[in-house]
């Protein structure tokens, strides 16, 4: 395992093959890496590494991305140490790694799998050299990708090497600031070029970016649908600063007075000073909601409201929509089992309000990743009976009421109520904290087609029957956002796009969705594309191409401005 600095290497035209057409076709070209995790810090001290807390801030976020990890530090002379593979934190960054990761600042990524992708060339961060030297890591979605290509080739004529929108989004920010023509560039250039990123891309995003030998920069989109804060620690005669996805890496690290970065802002931090700036024209400010029902951790506070609380909420409110139905239905409940974890603090609150028993009736295997998450139907379902054992003690002979936050594909709940009536419960009831899903997520979330949501197309009877349930009930929307909204009255509204298929961004139409969805399809996820880079190297790989989001443009055997393509940025674990 090594940890080197950047460099350039030519690979055989079998391994790469990326190829592109030089005017975009109507789907998106690029799909990112949805739903990561981002981290940037930097140390009063450059004369001290900040590879291990780097490291250790991104197990505290690995719940948002489990495939691949990576770090960029700066060391002397502005020098970048790079070290990204495929695998958990603790597999990749050992001893070795990270003493190879040299310098007083860097930035961080975690991401999980999507559209077919585990290539190692499309670990977070990116780099590119010209100008100054940058480094960004991404968690989010663009929905203009095509156009953006298209611009980066025809006017900007920069090369983009991946299927990533983050390398496509590092390369706006690069060219931005190239247009100073600056052999130094300020404080002043950096607004700018954030500035007329905003412009010039849609979609969500936040962003943790580092200039070599300058300092480090967070910014998000005008709509501020993914999260990112900053904290700050003392530091003998100065401050150690962080950037997060979360603010629990900032309470596990001594930081302190958390902030958000707000919707359209810029924050650029050096070791003389902070500077922050909204740079994006006003738009609604809609946090994505489910970050709140199931991705972010409960002990993380996001945009001024406590998930932690904010799942106690929407277990009372779920509560009385439970309460209702039960009552019309004429069903009692004799136990209010949660299905482990993140439904737990919510099922606890629905029980005490219904003034039910409440149980934990399935045990946990820890080491087994987020179904949910899971690329193939084949898989989650084998995972699910790996990842739960259901306790016949506690179901025996009982009506009980399953407590999940959400239902997305319904293999999970399937395979659950029939491990529950396996074990002799007689009748399964599921609640769910979240309405149904029955739309794409196109900001960051790698929600399925909409043909493979359980709820798209189906009544609440009809998701009941599908997933084996004696009865389901749902969460209502407007009581799902009063149970967020309630503890920071300035938002307005959220994102929630997978339930009401409204996207606050606009662009979203109807043949975009179809584009993303034959990126993200099952059968598509599973299959090498053709022509595509194979896997070969790496820890942690599942023999996917990485060539994500191209497949139209293989098949049309185009190719960019007639060259080769075959250079790219190689990754540097695992090399001697």
């Amino acid at each position: 395992m090594a940890s080197l600095s950047l460099k350039v290497a030519r690979h055989n035209g079998s391994s790469w093959n990326h190829t592109r057409a030089s005017t975009p076709p109507p789907s998106p070209l690029f799909v990112s890496p949805h739903m990561c995790g981002i981290l940037g810090l930097l140390l009063h001290d450059p004369a001290v590494d900040a590879a291990t807390e780097i490291c250790e801030g991104l197990s505290l976020l690995q719940h948002r991305g489990q495939d691949a990890c990576g770090v960029v530090t700066c060391g002397p002379k502005g020098r970048l140490y790079q070290c990204k593979a495929n695998g958990m934190v603790r597999d990749v960054f050992d001893d070795k790694a990270i003493a190879k990761l040299i310098g007083g600042m860097g930035v961080g990524h975690v991401r999980y799998p999507t559209a077919g992708s585990s290539n190692h060339a499309e670990a977070q961060p990116f780099y590119v050299n010209s100008p100054y030297g940058i480094v960004l890591a991404h968690n989010g979605n663009l929905i203009d990708s095509a156009s953006l290509l298209q611009f980066m080739d025809a006017t900007a004529h920069r090369h983009i090497n991946t299927s990533s929108d983050s390398e496509l989004l590092l390369n706006i920010f690069a060219d931005n600031l190239q247009q100073t023509g600056k052999f130094r560039i300020n404080e002043e250039d950096i607004f700018t070029a954030i500035g007329g990123l905003m412009k010039q891309c849609r979609g969500a995003y936040a962003c943790v970016a580092m200039i070599a030998g300058f300092g480090i920069i967070a910014f998000r989109d005008p709509n501020g649908i993914r999260p990112v804060g900053m904290a700050s620690r003392k530091a003998n005669a100065g401050k150690d600063w962080l950037f997060a996805s979360e603010s629990i890496v900032a309470d596990a690290g001594g930081f302190s007075e958390w902030q958000d970065v707000k919707p359209g802002e810029a924050v650029i931090i050096t070791r003389s000073g902070v500077s922050r700036r909204v740079v994006g024209e006003p738009a609604t400010f809609a946090p994505d909601i489910f970050e709140y029902v199931y991705f972010a951790r409960p002990d993380s506070v996001l945009d001024g409201v406590s998930v932690y609380r904010s799942r106690m909420a929407m277990g009372d409110a779920l509560a009385e929509e439970v309460r209702k139905v039960l009552s019309e239905a004429n069903i009692t409940v004799d136990v209010v089992i949660p299905v482990p974890d993140t439904s737990r603090v919510a099922a606890l609150n629905l029980a005490q309000k219904l003034q039910l028993p409440y149980r934990e009736g399935f045990v946990k295997n820890r080491y087994v990743g987020r179904t949910f998450i899971m690329p193939g139907q084949q898989m989650r379902r084998k995972n699910v009976r790996k990842k739960l054992n259901a306790m016949a003690l506690e179901f025996a002979d009982k009506n009980v009421l399953l407590v999940d936050d959400s239902i997305v594909r319904g293999t999970t709940s399937k395979e659950i109520i029939q491990m529950a009536k396996d074990v002799g419960a007689k009748k399964v009831i599921v609640a769910s904290c979240a309405p149904p899903i029955r739309y794409s997520n196109v900001y960051g979330i790698d929600m399925p087609s909409r043909s493979e949501l359980v709820a798209h197309g189906r009544t609440t009877e009809e998701i009941a029957d599908t997933i084996g349930a004696d009865l389901v009930i749902f969460q209502k929307l407007p009581d799902l956002i009063a149970s967020v909204r309630q503890f920071n009255p300035s938002i307005e509204t959220f994102d929630c796009s997978v339930f009401s298929g409204e996207y606050v961004t606009g662009g979203v139409d109807e043949a975009y969705l179809t584009s993303v969805e034959s990126l993200r399809a099952d059968h598509v996820k599973s299959k090498v594309l053709a022509g595509g880079p194979r896997e070969s190297e790496g820890k942690g790989t599942n023999g996917i191409n990485g060539c994500r989001g191209m497949e139209s443009v293989l098949r049309s055997g185009a190719t960019l401005n007639g060259a080769d393509d075959t250079v790219g940025l190689h990754n540097t674990w695992n090399i001697s």
